[in-house]
């Protein structure tokens, strides 16, 4: 769906999520989000009676929803699907955006995690289910590759920090480096998970 296809809600969740994978939390103001929204301020109210607490804990979760869909898109995309040719293409998705619009974003839910997980709960628990939303079709999909269910689960958390590491660190040093580093040596890693007990 094309931004211009949203309603305002949809809009204001979106460009939150946007500002605040460039800018962080606390750089994100409400103000902002209606601005690049390009809704009217006072709908801001209407729809986040919550105010900016809840607009941050929707913009998370659908920072997590976001990450989940495209499991299956980069699965699709695949001639033969495999643990580590799924990881590469989970980082392809970074570098590409990092060969073409630079370093500025990163993940919002990393970046809401960073900024709140001591401050406010209820965003600690929006990010804790955001990564869990990724996670899951991740795992599902080391299953269906052959990964032992008890394996899956953990191969999936090193999958996600591996690369949300790897992003820190690219972002970091205006490089695609340790992405690159984290597909190579990871890769092999997880394609040997598959038939195998541990």
């Amino acid at each position: 769906m094309a931004v211009s296809e949203r309603g305002p809600r949809e809009r204001m969740v979106f460009s939150a999520a946007q500002l605040i994978r460039r800018d962080g939390v606390a750089a994100t103001g409400m103000r902002e989000v209606a601005a690049h929204a390009r809704a009217p301020r006072g709908s801001l109210q209407h729809y986040f009676p919550g105010g900016k607490e809840q607009l941050v804990n929707e913009a998370v979760g659908w920072a997590g929803r976001y990450a989940a869909d495209r499991v299956a898109r980069f699965l699709a995309a695949l001639p033969e699907p495999t643990p580590g040719a799924l990881f590469a293409e989970m980082v392809r998705q970074w570098t590409d955006e990092y060969g073409t619009a630079g370093f500025a974003g990163g993940c919002p839910v990393a970046a809401a995690t960073v900024d709140c997980a001591q401050s406010t709960v209820s965003t600690r628990k929006a990010a804790a289910a955001a990564f869990a939303a990724w996670s899951g079709p991740v795992a599902g999909a080391l299953v269906d590759m052959g990964v032992p269910g008890e394996r899956a689960d953990a191969l999936a958390t090193l999958m996600i920090s591996a690369l949300e590491g790897a992003v820190l660190i690219a972002r970091a040093e205006q490089d695609v480096r340790a992405l690159t580093t984290v597909a190579r040596e990871l890769g092999p890693v997880l394609d040997a998970a598959v038939g195998g007990a541990g």
